[in-house]
């Protein structure tokens, strides 16, 4: 019987002690130059396209929301590169 670090939990913590994803602002960054027609598809998000990455702005209401940004993400052949939550403030208004 093979034995684990004392750092490894035998069972998955419960569903109250898991942190979950709120509704905030993420920042997505995919790698290359995303299509124009591509980016329509992310309805609700703000995009920049620079040299080397694409980054998507916009607000992500929960996890399964997240999840399924991925899966679109996923869906579409892109490679992700970062996801960072970038606070929990309302989209600005223009």
């Amino acid at each position: 019987m093979s034995r684990h670090s004392s750092r490894v939990r035998p069972a998955h913590p419960a569903a109250s002690d898991c942190p979950r994803v709120r509704a905030s602002r993420y920042e997505i960054r995919l790698r290359g130059r995303v299509r124009k027609s591509t980016l329509a598809r992310f309805e609700g998000f703000d995009a920049e396209v620079e040299p080397a990455e694409t980054v998507l702005r916009g607000q992500i209401a929960d996890q399964a929301a997240l999840h399924g940004l991925f899966d679109k993400i996923e869906g579409l052949g892109l490679e992700l590169v970062e996801v960072k939550q970038v606070g929990d403030q309302a989209r600005p208004t223009r």
